[in-house]
């Protein structure tokens, strides 16, 4: 016993700076957002339901579930008339480890009404400028012996652009063969942010299990990810409003689920009628753990948190 408290001082020891500078972000993130009169908010983190996604695959808690994202408690207070609202919370993943995954996470999510998927790519900007300054990275971030630059606006591409200059097929022609994140991940991400950080936008409709189609192009949704140094930040988007359209995702998504032999979700009533009264909107959720990664110049979300589970 005294051997394994000896090694545990020793491994918590080590990671002193990335502890300081998770507690100076959580600061920073907390700041942004007062000084812009959003209300920070805490949501319940076992649910009854998750949203029904086909890809994502919520830790059961009894009859109920650890949420995978607090996203559908916090549109419900934006219908309930709350316009700004924030949280830093952890949220819950089966089956994800590996170097920039953990099954437990720390999320930021914000939500704005009145605003779209453009305006809230500027504001996560806006956001993670500020962070990366008050860290001390005002003009670039270093990032294994090299810089990736800050100033300036940072560079928006589509989906469609991205597949065209990186990947050896389209986008479309990577998800009517099934291979979309087979071929994002190997080809397209590891060009992504690596000189200046980028938005990648306009993703293909059916990955957008609650985003707003793009009116003029509805082939499209209107969705995004921040990526830097080939790392995904976040995925915001304007939000879908319509009731009726949604229950039809999530059947989808339901449908998919069982012919993988997944769990499945009891239908999140209260959210769906949550909907018919919410504002035109855009969220999105950040990972916080990833975040330090950058600041701590770190590839391995292991260093960045006290205890991952294999610690414990």
């Amino acid at each position: 016993m005294e051997t394994f408290f000896q090694d545990d001082g020793f491994y918590l020891a080590r990671k002193q700076k990335a502890l300081h500078l998770r507690a100076g972000l959580h600061s920073s993130v907390r700041r942004f957002f007062n000084d812009r009169g959003f209300l920070e908010v805490d949501t319940p983190v076992r649910v009854p339901s998750p949203a029904p996604e086909e890809h994502i695959e919520a830790v059961a808690s009894g009859a109920w579930f650890l949420q995978t994202s607090p996203e559908l408690c916090m549109k419900r207070l934006v219908a309930a008339g709350y316009p700004k609202v924030f949280q830093i919370c952890k949220c819950f993943r089966a089956d994800e480890r590996g170097g920039r995954h953990l099954p437990e996470f720390t999320m930021l999510e914000w939500y704005e009404a009145g605003i779209d998927y453009l305006e809230l790519m500027t504001q996560c900007e806006q956001l993670l400028r500020t962070v990366f300054k008050d860290a001390g990275y005002e003009t670039s971030l270093p990032r294994k012996e090299r810089l990736i630059g800050l100033e300036g606006d940072w560079p928006r591409m589509t989906v469609g652009e991205a597949f065209s200059r990186h990947a050896p097929e389209s986008a479309r022609k990577a998800l009517d063969g099934n291979r979309f994140e087979e071929v994002l991940t190997e080809y397209v991400e590891p060009h992504l942010g690596v000189d200046k950080p980028v938005f990648l936008y306009d993703y293909p409709a059916p990955l957008a299990a609650l985003a707003r189609l793009k009116q003029n192009d509805p082939s499209v949704a209107e969705r995004f990810e921040l990526y830097i140094d080939g790392m995904e930040l976040a995925n915001g988007f304007s939000e879908l409003i319509c009731p009726h359209e949604q229950r039809r995702r999530f059947d989808e998504a339901q449908k998919a689920r069982a012919e993988k032999n997944l769990s499945g979700y009891i239908m999140p009533e209260r959210f769906l009628a949550a909907v018919e009264n919410m504002p035109p909107t855009a969220g999105i959720a950040l990972g916080m753990d990833r975040v330090v990664m950058l600041l701590a110049d770190t590839n391995l979300i292991d260093d960045v948190v006290a205890f991952p589970p294999e610690s414990l």
